[in-house]
């Protein structure tokens, strides 16, 4: 049985009180953890008063701190995202942004607290841009820490110009299906892998 839990984070631009098309890939993932053992939660991030800034907490209200206790409890994180003009969301980058300002945080062998956890990243939306922002987001969970196994991108996006989004063109997209798939399995296959073999403290501890 496993014991690993992944969180998704959602960055559409609506809040739970509106269908999210990013969401909805989110779920195919989700459904695959559960099949696996694999305890998730997703978290639409414009339900919270998320501040701007790059510290752990921001006060006046901030609520990422919550969101981020369930992030290092996780060893699996996945940031959803759509597209804006080719981009990933606005919240997408106020979430890499606060993942950030707790990069200097360390785990009791005194690596980033990131170390050991797993990255992942689904896209929806439009036109192009797909390839760009899960290279962005990819990069970014790299850059602090995340360990970031093959194919953990998976998206949909529709013709060009206006036209039906995931939902409403049935989400029954073959190359789509496939990539949730290989998000899945290799995100599990590696926390697996970390939990039994984490990566030596050499060379990569934080300074005191």
């Amino acid at each position: 049985m496993s014991n690993l839990k992944a969180l998704i984070l959602i960055s559409s631009l609506k809040s739970s009180e509106e269908k999210s098309n990013t969401e909805a890939l989110s779920e195919k993932v989700q459904l695959i953890y559960k099949s696996e053992n694999v305890e998730s939660e997703i978290i639409r991030l414009a339900d919270y008063n998320i501040a701007y800034g790059i510290a752990p907490d921001m006060g006046d209200g901030d609520e990422w701190p919550s969101i981020f206790e369930k992030v290092k409890a996780a060893d699996i994180l996945i940031i959803g995202t759509p597209l804006w003009l080719g981009e990933k969301s606005s919240i997408a980058t106020l979430a890499i942004e606060r993942l950030y300002g707790s990069s200097s945080e360390t785990n009791d062998k005194r690596q980033t607290i990131y170390y050991n956890k797993v990255g992942g990243v689904i896209v929806t939306g439009n036109e192009d841009g797909a390839k760009h922002a899960s290279a962005s987001i990819l990069y970014g969970l790299s850059h602090i820490g995340f360990v970031v196994p093959p194919n953990v991108d998976t998206y949909w996006v529709g013709e060009a110009g206006p036209g039906p989004s995931y939902i409403d063109a049935g989400q029954n997209n073959d190359f789509t299906k496939k990539h949730v798939e290989m998000l899945a399995y290799n995100t599990i296959h590696m926390a697996r892998i970390l939990k039994e073999n984490p990566i030596p403290a050499e060379g990569n501890l934080l300074e005191e």
